[in-house]
Parts: C-alpha cells; structure tokens; sequence
C-alpha cells in the first residue's frame, strides 16, 4: 500500500506568507524603478542654461552665422536671432543655448517708432530694441523665416506681436507680451545689460525671480 506523509500545516502556512511577501517585495521594488523612471531629472543651472546676464555678448543664432558677434551696423527692421554669449568658469566664451528658451530677438527701426510701453531706457538709442525670441503661448520661436521687416508672427499658433510697443500682443492666443532685454552698444556690439525686464517663458513671475537669485548667487 502506498504510503502518503502527512504535510505540517505549520510548514504550509510559512511558505505561503514566505511566498506572498516575496511577491509583495518584487512588486513593490518594480513599481519603485518604474516611479523613478518616469520622473523628470533634476533641474542643474549650469552657466550654459543660464539666462542672458549683464555682460553678455550677443551672437548670431542662425546657423549660417552662429557663434558671431551681432554688428550694430547688420541691424535693421528685419528681425535677427541671437544668443547671448557669456564666460565659463575658467573665462573663455560660451554661448548660453543650453537653455533654447535663451534665443533672443533684435530689431532696428528708425528714430521715434519705438514708443511705449517699449522700456527706451532699455534700448539703445530709442532704436535698437532686444526681445525674447519664445512665444509667451506655447514656447515656439516667434522668428518664423518668412517674417515680414517689423512683424512678429509665430508660426505654431499665429500669435502676433509689435516689437515697436513693447511686443504687446496684437492677435492670437498668447497671454502676455514678449520679455524685453536691456541692452548697450559697445562699439559695433550689443551687449547685455540685466536680466530680462519681465519674466520670460516658461517663468512665473515668482519663477522668474527665484531663477534670478538663483544665477547671481552662482556667479557671486
């Protein structure tokens, strides 16, 4: 007759809670890598995604020119994109595109076409006037290749802005104007003179301000 062992239900018991909490482990160890997977990295202000800073040089941004100095004397009612340039730690020059919210906007009108709520004090010589270059809408570029000379029309969702008042918006859904840079002339150069004058996108007013701090304490 064949013989059957009894099993100890005390052993039985054990394996089984033994078993779960191994399975409960796996899926909790799983669930952990797949939360961490999907977070956004931390955030390190790193001097080539800092803002436009005083001092800073501004370079052509397009790709024919990048990396050279802006001439004043290149400037006109045709909208030019720019990168400011500033220094690394170890004093040699770095364009700020870590950051591509950082692409600037210029322009160059005629005396007196540049009125409020422009900031003149801002521009150089009531003529020369610098922009954010990013839609205060969704973060395109508002340089489209086909701009008409003094237009300011992104072409992601049509926003409309007049660079001789100020970039407030003129058509469109953004919800807020343009970010204006103050600038100087340093020869045939612009070059940056503070922070920008409003907070830029993708900034929140207390953002923006916190950013601030945030590149003066690193550069203290």
């Amino acid at each position: 007759m064949t013989r059957y062992r009894k099993q100890d239900p005390e052993i039985t018991r054990r394996r089984f809670i033994n078993a779960a909490m191994g399975t409960t482990a796996t899926v909790g160890i799983v669930s952990l890598v797949g939360v961490l997977g999907t977070a956004n990295p931390v955030f390190r202000l790193t001097r080539d995604k800092m803002p436009p800073v005083e001092g800073d040089v501004l370079v052509h941004a397009s790709a024919s020119k990048e990396g050279e100095v802006i001439k004043v004397s290149e400037l006109s009612e045709q909208l030019i994109r720019a990168w400011p340039m500033g220094k690394d730690k170890e004093g040699n020059n770095l364009i700020r595109k870590g950051d591509p919210n950082n692409v600037l906007a210029l322009y160059r009108f005629p005396k007196g076409q540049i009125v409020a709520p422009t900031n003149l004090d801002a521009t150089v010589d009531g003529e020369i006037v610098a922009y954010s270059d990013i839609c205060t809408h969704a973060g395109c570029s508002v340089s489209d290749d086909d701009q008409q000379e003094g237009q300011m029309k992104c072409p992601c969702h049509s926003g409309q802005y007049d660079p001789k008042r100020g970039c407030v918006v003129v058509g469109g859904p953004p919800p807020r104007p343009l970010a204006q840079l103050p600038i100087k002339q340093d020869g045939d150069k612009l070059v940056v003179a503070g922070f920008f004058l409003e907070n830029p996108y993708p900034f929140t007013e207390s953002e923006w301000e916190a950013r601030k701090e945030a590149v003066k304490a690193q550069l203290a």
